[in-house]
């Protein structure tokens, strides 16, 4: 049913069995905390397989589920805390835990707060040790479609938005649509063999319907090391079935383009028009036997392709943002069919799918089995069915807001052709989720800051890079005297530019340059809703994204307002945004949390060399 990596880092099976016995022991557990049905729980928690018996617990006892994803702010996760008052809090670690001890005087219902790296799942389980199954028995017979499952709050840039109700219904209306739309294609792997690697964020939304999918499926799924890179892990793992986002697909193609580079150009056009091939071998719709003879003629090449994948997918799932139809064709040719799924949170997660005979290369797909999709007179997506929410956690007026005329405004703009296949253009307004409205939006690249008001000299000190784990919340700084030395005040700086939103994480260099720069990641998320209130096409690559002019002059004010608490030697004059954030899978994170900045100055050399050799105009004061 799951496979997760032991303390010898070798990958263990769990079997049904297994996994219900660890469901049932944390379900009498949570009864004993005084758990009841319909009491929110909130789970912060990364991708890794403790995520998953605890969130079925929770469900088993009717309670409801309130992911937040790790890396998320102390200011969202108070947020989070004070709209749904959960009765219980389960923690990954203890990033969060001073955040949640902070307000526990206003969260009168809070009765337990459970951390997995002290007690791990069996002190939850431990509570329940006495009791008898039946009791969770009665609860889950006493569970219903309509009961709410799961409360998720909408990433955004605001740090308050309304958590969308999910019943249990809606997500199992859009995982037994993606599964019927799908059925062909899973059900040509041998019985057994469906695997698959969790690589798409538990606590979104995307991450809910395909671990729902995927359990109603009987897909065995994979959690990787959290030390180890992800191809690394697909490699030792060998899915059968590809969960992935655009930007992994584009990645993995990039890099053996770049390998073919290092070879000589010879390999690179060989390469190129391996690529050029594959596309046009999936557009044809008639290929005959010079087209395969072709195609066999570069097949060594598309073997490249699959091993980085493990060499034994069969099919490719790709959710969220669009992916190209290029890249779409290309992987199809490659012999590595994608089907794209698009949706929203409000919508279940996914709403409209490809799948075998119902595919259309660079497009969404067509709405899932029970599912009405049209578009209004500005070509914004409405959409009507069971995978829809009923409205948001304690807001009516906000639930009315969200449909026009029983249909959901998804606040997306499309383009649907005649056999219903929506092609995802950009989000045209936000949806009601959003309590505040957005201020002037971000920025990203090599970027020149304006002098922050002068301050007293310091005595310059060797800067020890000293680590930053990025947005994990620390709470905003109070404005005051900066830390003395340079080594606390960039630390200082690191942990005030993390506070906001927008970013998650920082790396501040000072040691042997002229003076201060900074790397700075934004959260994926919130750089989805940039788009939105942007008007920005969601085909934009991310790298174009954070290069937008727009985008920079967002992050240059929050980098000149944290610059005016430290002294003139920790000042960032300049910047780099990169596209991706830092991750323990690309192997420049630890698994807690801290950057392993040696790595990181070698990996980004580059980068940090270009914001000393920027003209006057572009990157310095």
């Amino acid at each position: 049913m799951f496979a997760r990596k032991n303390a010898d880092d070798r990958w263990e099976r769990v079997s049904a069995s297994e996994f219900l016995g660890e469901v049932t022991a944390l379900a009498k557990g949570f009864i004993a905390a005084g758990i009841s049905a319909g009491d929110r729980v909130v789970l912060v928690c990364g991708t890794r397989y403790e995520w998953v018996p605890v969130s079925f617990a929770i469900w088993a006892v009717g309670a409801v589920s309130v992911p937040v994803p790790s890396a998320c702010s102390a200011a969202r996760l108070r947020h989070v805390l004070r709209d749904c008052r959960p009765a219980a809090v389960v923690l990954e670690d203890g990033r969060h835990a001073g955040a949640v001890a902070g307000i526990q005087h206003e969260l009168t219902d809070l009765g337990r707060t459970w951390r997995l790296d002290t007690v791990g799942l069996a002190g939850i389980s431990r509570l329940g040790s006495y009791m008898e199954s039946t009791a969770i028995r009665f609860r889950r017979e006493e569970t219903t479609r309509e009961d709410p499952a799961a409360i998720m709050y909408p990433v955004r840039r605001e740090v308050a938005t309304r958590g969308a109700v999910l019943t249990h219904g809606n997500l199992l209306a859009s995982a037994e649509g993606l599964l019927e739309r799908l059925g062909p294609a899973v059900s040509e792997i041998p019985a057994g063999q469906a695997t698959t690697v969790m690589s798409v964020p538990l606590a979104d939304i995307h991450g809910h319907a395909a671990l729902v999918a995927c359990v109603l499926g009987r897909v065995r799924v994979g959690f990787p090391s959290r030390t180890a890179p992800l191809l690394w892990e697909m490699r030792l793992f060998r899915p059968t079935v590809l969960l992935a986002t655009p930007s992994l697909l584009e990645e993995v193609h990039r890099g053996e383009r770049a390998r073919a580079s290092e070879v000589g150009w010879d390999n690179l056009n060989t390469f190129d028009a391996a690529t050029d091939l594959a596309v046009s071998f999936d557009e044809s719709p008639r290929k005959g036997a010079w087209k395969r003879m072709s195609r066999v003629m570069y097949d060594w090449m598309y073997t490249r392709i699959r091993d980085v994948l493990g060499a034994r997918v069969q099919v490719a799932v790709c959710a969220g943002p669009p992916l190209s139809e290029r890249m779409d064709r290309f992987y199809g040719g490659a012999g590595i069919p994608v089907y794209q799924a698009f949706g929203t949170v409000e919508a279940g997660g996914v709403f409209v799918a490809s799948g075998p005979g119902v595919r259309g290369a660079g497009t969404a797909g067509a709405a899932l089995p029970g599912t009405e999709v049209r578009l209004g007179a500005a070509g914004e997506v409405y959409v009507r069915g069971p995978g829809v929410f009923p409205g948001y956690w304690d807001s009516p007026e906000a639930s009315r807001a969200a449909f026009q005329d029983g249909w959901l405004a998804t606040g997306v703009r499309a383009e649907m052709d005649e056999a219903g296949f929506l092609r995802v253009q950009e989000w045209v307004r936000p949806q009601a989720s959003r309590l505040a409205p957005p201020r002037n939006t971000l920025a990203s690249g090599p970027a020149a800051l304006p002098a922050a008001p002068a301050a007293p000299a310091e005595p310059a000190v060797p800067a020890a890079e000293a680590p930053v784990r990025g947005a994990q919340g620390h709470g905003r700084g109070a404005a005051g005297p900066p830390e003395s030395g340079v080594a606390g005040q960039v630390a200082a700086l690191e942990r005030r530019l993390c506070e906001h939103p927008l970013i998650s994480q920082v790396m501040v260099v000072v040691e042997g340059r002229p003076y201060a720069s900074a790397l700075i990641t934004l959260l994926r998320e919130q750089v989805e809703y940039w788009r939105l209130v942007n008007g920005r096409p969601l085909s934009t690559p991310t790298a174009e994204i954070v290069s937008d002019p727009t985008l920079l002059r967002e992050v240059q004010k929050v980098v000149h307002e944290a610059n005016g608490v430290v002294s003139a030697e920790a000042r960032v004059r300049a910047f780099h945004v990169l596209p991706e954030e830092f991750s323990v899978q690309s192997g420049v994170v630890l698994p807690s949390g801290e950057l392993r900045r040696d790595v990181i100055l070698r990996a980004f050399d580059e980068e940090i060399d270009g914001l000393y050799q920027v003209p006057d105009a572009g990157g310095r004061a």
